[in-house]
């Protein structure tokens, strides 16, 4: 989050739930942290180095084919310049626009608490 704005990565066409915009992350490592993996995934996912970040949540989500669970953390700063490392487009929306985008179901209860949390 930078000036109460949020960023966000558009999923591949090729990916589940793709053609939806997610919050940059990824996959927890079996021989890392999900400090670790936050760090490493944002760094090679859109470039940036996280300086600081605290949880936000932690969720499951069934969906019909599979199970996702999801350790949401808020990044409050950070250094470089995010880009979309894997070819994904990027892009800054406020609070208040995330009710209009289009997330992957999962990501349905991150919206409700980044909107409770930080207002429209």
């Amino acid at each position: 989050m930078r000036d109460k704005q949020i960023l966000l990565a558009l999923r591949s066409a090729k990916q589940h739930q793709g053609g939806k915009w997610e919050f940059p992350g990824g996959k927890v490592e079996p021989s890392e942290s999900v400090q670790q993996a936050l760090l490493r995934e944002l760094h090679e996912e859109i470039g940036i180095n996280v300086t600081a970040s605290c949880a936000l949540m932690q969720l499951e989500y069934h969906y019909p084919e599979k199970t996702v669970q999801l350790d949401v953390w808020l990044v409050s700063e950070f250094t470089g310049e995010p880009q979309g490392r894997e070819g994904q487009p990027l892009r800054w929306v406020s609070v208040a626009e995330l009710g209009d985008i289009t997330f992957p179901d999962a990501n349905q209860p991150i919206v409700q608490r980044i909107v409770q949390q930080f207002g429209v």
